[in-house]
């Protein structure tokens, strides 16, 4: 009814004991109840089912991109078949159609998160990475999403509108860096040469704007004009996230933006 509610979604650090990137994380599982305390809202508690926001992207009418890779890893939920997750997206997330794409971005240490590999700029219109290299390794994995974002269909019968972002040339962690990242005993490995995934569509739509990653690369100015061509009504800025890409991920990773509501 034009309400706005949190989901209390379970959390165990992009894997658990099996792939996790770091441990323990039950302090992490009590965030989500607080920020709800602060914000006087009502929560449902779904915290059986193992979900971080970077795995899902919604148009606001009832579609949800996701990849198999991360939502059926055994590593989340084991106890789940692909109905019943399917039936929990839909019940809790307001989506009546799953696109399900088959990976996401090779050496990507999150499993696969969706927010690595397509993104919806409105509905019926989504950016996804791109690579012309058939060298790299995204060459295949960016190929075969195309294909089936190519035929899917949304909630509302469209075929989607598809605009490619090229990918930054690799990056790897410098000697530099290397030694600056303050390591923790159980972290994920984050050593000089470690290639580290990095994509533009890894960005952040917040009130009146859209903000992009950029990583000092040639492709830097062509995504920033991409962008700004689909999000016409907002302004769009790029900075520089290096620094956030060596903890992995990027903007979208660490945020999460709060509906409206009516």
């Amino acid at each position: 009814q034009g309400g706005v509610r949190g989901i209390d979604l379970g959390f165990n650090a992009w894997g658990g004991l099996h792939g996790g990137l770091y441990f323990p994380w039950d302090l992490d599982m009590l965030v989500k109840q607080k920020v709800l305390e602060i914000e006087r809202m009502d929560r449902y508690d779904l915290q059986h089912f193992i979900l971080e926001g970077g795995a899902v992207h919604v148009d606001g009418e009832g579609t949800l991109l996701t990849t198999g890779q991360c939502l059926l890893h055994k590593n989340r939920n084991p106890h789940l078949t692909k109905r019943q997750m399917e039936k929990l997206l839909r019940d809790h997330l307001n989506i009546t159609k799953i696109i399900w794409l088959p990976q996401g971005l090779y050496s990507d240490e999150t499993d696969g998160h969706i927010d690595e590999v397509a993104a919806f700029v409105k509905p019926g219109e989504v950016v996804m990475s791109w690579t012309d290299d058939p060298d790299d390794p995204q060459y295949e994995v960016l190929g075969r999403a195309y294909e089936i974002l190519s035929r899917e269909r949304d909630a509302r019968g469209r075929r989607l509108k598809i605009h490619r972002l090229h990918l930054p040339d690799r990056l790897m962690i410098t000697d530099e860096e290397a030694r600056r990242i303050d390591k923790a005993h159980h972290s994920y490995y984050r050593g000089a040469g470690t290639v580290f995934a990095a994509t533009y569509v890894n960005f952040y739509i917040c009130n009146g704007g859209v903000i992009v990653p950029a990583f000092g690369d040639p492709r830097d100015a062509e995504a920033l004009r991409t962008l700004s061509g689909v999000f016409k009504d907002r302004r769009v800025v790029q900075i520089n996230t290096r620094e956030i890409a060596l903890g992995g991920g990027n903007i979208h990773c660490i945020t999460q933006q709060q509906p409206r509501g009516w």
